[in-house]
């Protein structure tokens, strides 16, 4: 993927993000937060058994935080809890700079440069944190 297919990703992705502000009655609701910035984003999952049946979030976070939430948001929609937590340790090993699935991870790998930036990977790996952190309480 190119520099600039990846800035179109994450610009659409920040300018039009997937399920932001949806409706969530029935929910369950996880909050991820960066504390040494603005990033503050409410994931809303319901689940349908061990799947991931919808999700949806809000809150106020910058372009690479909405991005990467609408991005994760679409790719984890109808995946198990197992599928979910290895799409996650994907995303990890991509930011970290390490090998990762390309093929599991689609769109997401338009941050794949992100591991150059520290700051940045906080903000990409924020929702990931959120929405491991809810599926592990799930599987309690």
């Amino acid at each position: 993927m190119t520099n600039e297919e990846s800035r179109d990703i994450i610009m659409n992705n920040y300018l039009e993000p997937y399920h932001r502000n949806m409706p969530h009655d029935g929910y369950e609701k996880t909050n991820t937060r960066n504390v040494s910035c603005i990033d503050n984003i409410n994931l809303y999952i319901k689940w349908k058994d061990d799947t991931i049946e919808d999700i949806t979030f809000d809150g106020e976070a910058c372009a690479i935080s909405i991005s990467s939430t609408s991005i994760m948001i679409k790719n984890l929609i109808g995946k198990t809890s197992k599928e979910a937590l290895e799409y996650i340790k994907e995303f990890y090993k991509m930011t970290d700079g390490e090998p990762f699935n390309k093929d599991l991870l689609k769109d997401a790998c338009c941050y794949e440069e992100i591991s150059k930036q520290k700051g940045r990977k906080v903000c990409a790996n924020l929702p990931l944190k959120g929405i491991e952190k809810a599926i592990l309480e799930h599987l309690k």
